[in-house]
């Protein structure tokens, strides 16, 4: 998915096109399909946090779609230079497009296959390669991630780090290991990042602590079975450091409420090379 409104959207197709050769599709209302193999690369004019019909157009070209990728700017006051990947989904208000308190279905193995490759792909000096925990739309019944460039317009138009997401694209492929959700740890999710790099884990959707603060049980629970449902998994990865020993026996106890299961790095085989 390329957005003409996004900058390093656009310059991931540009790097995508010069990669492999691409088959004209058509023109749909005012979307634009062409085609490689397997892979399909639709280009909007539309933003794309906010195509909330992406569904109905991928039908409306008569496409048979069964994952989506979103090309995209990262934004964030500090303005880092990052290369990420994150599922999305809300699990309160919708303020940036999507269903209130409605996790879009993850692509754990593709995402953190994804995530692997930026890592070893990455030679750009300062950036910074980590996921993104669940955050922002569109909604879509279809297994998605966005992978971005960020944090500001000074990294933006970085082709080098195009050029390394769109390898990490052309490469990524599916694995048998199991996934997990990720629980507690801040935005940037440096736990989860570390742990996906380091051992045969998958991780879905992840639940921050920023999104637990002055929530009560039900709620919480709530969110750790929406996560869980929408990766498909029973099994969550606490970020115990994040937490307090109180809060860690308190999140240990819902988790368990919630009907999924625990796990450490203990229980994870490590990666050959790691």
């Amino acid at each position: 998915m390329c957005s003409e409104t996004d900058i390093p959207s656009v310059n991931m197709k540009t790097q995508l096109l010069k990669k492999r050769e691409w088959e004209e599709i058509g023109r749909f209302g005012s979307d634009h399909f062409i085609a490689c193999g397997d892979m399909v690369m639709m280009t909007t004019p539309d933003f794309h946090i906010r195509l909330e019909d992406l569904d109905r157009r991928i039908e409306d070209a008569s496409l048979d779609i069964g994952e989506v990728v979103f090309m995209s700017r990262h934004s964030a006051k500090s303005g880092e230079a990052s290369l990420t990947v994150h599922p999305i989904g809300n699990y309160h208000d919708n303020k940036f497009g999507g269903k209130e308190r409605t996790l879009v279905r993850s692509n754990p193995a593709l995402m953190t296959d994804a995530l692997r490759r930026i890592s070893a792909y990455n030679d750009l000096a300062g950036f910074r390669v980590c996921f993104e925990v669940t955050h922002h739309g569109p909604w879509l019944e279809r297994p998605t991630f966005f992978i971005e460039i960020g944090s500001d317009e000074r990294n933006w138009g970085n082709e080098r780090a195009a050029d390394i997401l769109t390898d990490a694209l052309l490469g990524m492929e599916q694995n048998d290991y199991d996934t997990a959700v990720g629980v507690a740890g801040g935005h940037y999710a440096p736990r989860f990042t570390e742990v996906a790099l380091k051992f045969k884990i998958n991780f879905g959707h992840m639940l921050p602590n920023y999104h637990m603060e002055g929530r009560d049980d039900e709620d919480i629970v709530r969110m750790v079975k929406d996560a869980c449902t929408a990766s498909d998994t029973k099994l969550v990865y606490l970020h115990r450091k994040s937490l307090k020993g109180s809060e860690e026996r308190r999140l240990s106890e819902l988790i368990a409420s919630a009907g999924s299961e625990l796990i450490s790095s203990s229980d994870l085989e490590t990666i050959s090379g790691s």
